[in-house]
């Protein structure tokens, strides 16, 4: 039978990057679950929990093409700062959120002059190898509904 159901997956991890400095962590808080095939993480993360059964753990290490993609210089660029409308007063290190082709992105402002910002779209992680350290809390079956959505559905609702 070729037809394998995807599970929906229940993971504690810790993710560091190439310095050992904690970028994100799920302990001490709600396990993240997700949808296997549904996108809902990072590919190369999905493809080495694949194996793994309820109480494994595994470091796993990704590769920027795996994960967040490369840095792209393209993705850096100089806009008016009319584009920021509403915002009273542009600076460095603020955070949008932005639609673009690809989806949406967070936009940083790297800097900021008289009447130009630079800004840089690529995401946080781009160019990065991240390393996951992860524990398998629970592996089950999706409900119909989870499976006709193509993502976990929270603690609220439950179905008999």
């Amino acid at each position: 039978m070729s037809d394998i159901k995807p599970r929906v997956v229940s993971i504690h991890y810790t993710l560091t990057n190439d310095d050992g400095e904690v970028i994100d962590s799920s302990v001490g808080g709600e396990p993240l679950a997700y949808l296997e095939g549904a996108q809902n993480i990072i590919p190369g993360l999905e493809n080495a929990l694949r194996e793994l059964s309820a109480g494994d753990k595994k470091k796993v290490s990704v590769d920027p093409s795996d994960a967040y993609g490369e840095y792209s210089a393209e993705l850096v660029q100089v806009v008016p700062l009319e584009a920021f409308e509403g915002v009273e007063k542009v600076e460095p290190g603020m955070q949008f959120h932005a639609q673009t082709a690809g989806g949406a992105r967070v936009i940083v402002v790297m800097e900021v002059s008289d009447d130009t910002a630079t800004i840089d779209a690529n995401h946080p992680l781009a160019g990065q190898t991240l390393h996951f350290d992860v524990e398998v809390m629970e592996m089950r079956e999706p409900t119909e509904e989870e499976m006709s959505h193509g993502h976990v559905h929270g603690e609220g609702g439950h179905h008999h």
